[in-house]
């Protein structure tokens, strides 16, 4: 959980009407800083708090960009949304998803509470309908017939997501998020350290930090696959590539195959800006590759430590209370046995 004190989510004007990624927040006569061994200097804290949604909403099919007055009519409508102690779930594109008054939204978990602007940090809003600026329409490509018969042909879970602590998501064990993360607003932070031959992305999400090498070293062998993959990166001009590969099955991104190929390129173009553009692969899963692009804006203050005791600790308290839910639907139990059976160890 990250909790910046006296925050509140705040959704800016970019003066940004052309964007083309690669030069929508380029400063002209600008010159980027450079480390001792001559390469651009990504180094920093790092912010992902982008309000723009991943995938162009139906309602602005074919509508690449906002005029800064559609924009300012959003601003007002998030700003009422903020006021509102009781407003929806305001995280990642759910913020944007009730500026719009989408029908499809849905809370993400509205009985036990949202997270709403006590709990992220500030948000941004530009122009964009859409941070995917490949297909030129905003979404993510159509999967494959393969794909779709891949999905279909997987066995089916027996039991329920409380049988055992091995049903539950990554997310819910604090295992990881994924790579790359692209989750907006909450612990959306990241640090980058350079050498001459080694660059170092830490996120503060579950402290995941990737150690890649920057040299003509190859990928790991075929066989050996990985949680995040395996990184290799190298300086085009003044952008940093980086390539990952060797995903393992539980670590492929959206459903892709593990032999899904990320390509993501850090561009500095401003004091305070580094381009973020992201390119997914994978020809088994989706018709073409698809390509988003997010402006990081640099942040003053520390990577926090993130304390994922959620997942650590409360794992047996999910399981217990959902076996006990389950236990009382069946049949209705004096309240000192319920009390036991939610004290009950999963097994």
């Amino acid at each position: 959980m990250r909790r910046r004190v006296g925050c509140r989510i705040a959704i800016s004007i970019a003066a940004v009407v052309c964007l083309t990624y690669g030069t929508a927040w380029a400063q002209q006569n600008w010159r980027v800083p450079r480390t001792a061994d001559g390469h651009p200097d990504l180094q920093g804290v790092w912010a992902n708090n982008s309000a723009t949604p991943m995938q162009r909403p139906a309602a602005f099919e074919g509508k690449e960009s906002l005029t800064d007055e559609e924009l300012a009519v959003y601003q007002a409508r998030a700003a009422e949304l903020h006021a509102n102690e009781q407003a929806g779930n305001l995280l990642g594109p759910l913020l944007f998803q009730q500026v719009l008054e989408d029908p499809n939204f849905r809370e993400f978990d509205a009985g036990t509470g949202n997270y709403n602007s006590f709990w992220l940090v500030e948000r941004e809003l530009d122009n964009r309908t859409s941070l995917i600026v490949d297909p030129p329409n905003g979404r993510i490509p159509p999967v494959t017939e393969e794909a779709r018969e891949r999905r279909r042909s997987q066995p089916r879970p027996t039991g329920g997501r409380a049988d055992s602590h091995e049903r539950r998501s990554m997310l819910d064990r604090c295992i990881s998020y994924g790579v790359p993360n692209l989750l907006a607003g909450y612990n959306s932070y990241f640090q980058i350290f350079q050498s001459a031959d080694h660059v170092v992305v830490m996120q503060e999400l579950i402290h995941d930090a990737r150690v890649i090498p920057i040299d003509d070293s190859p990928h790991l062998d075929a066989t050996v696959r990985q949680l995040h993959g395996d990184s290799r990166g190298h300086w085009d001009g003044d952008t940093l590539v980086v390539e990952t590969t060797n995903y393992s099955r539980r670590g492929a991104y959206r459903g892709a195959t593990e032999n899904v190929r990320v390509i993501e390129r850090f561009t500095r173009v401003a004091p305070d800006i580094v381009e973020y553009v992201v390119t997914f692969d994978d020809p088994d899963t989706w018709a073409q590759p698809w390509t988003l692009m997010i402006p990081l804006k640099g942040s003053e203050e520390s990577i926090f430590e993130y304390a994922c005791h959620e997942g650590n600790y409360a794992i047996a308290g999910i399981l217990s209370g959902a076996r006990a839910e389950a236990a009382a639907a069946e049949q209705p139990l004096p309240f000192s046995q319920f009390s036991a059976l939610t004290k009950e160890k999963w097994q």
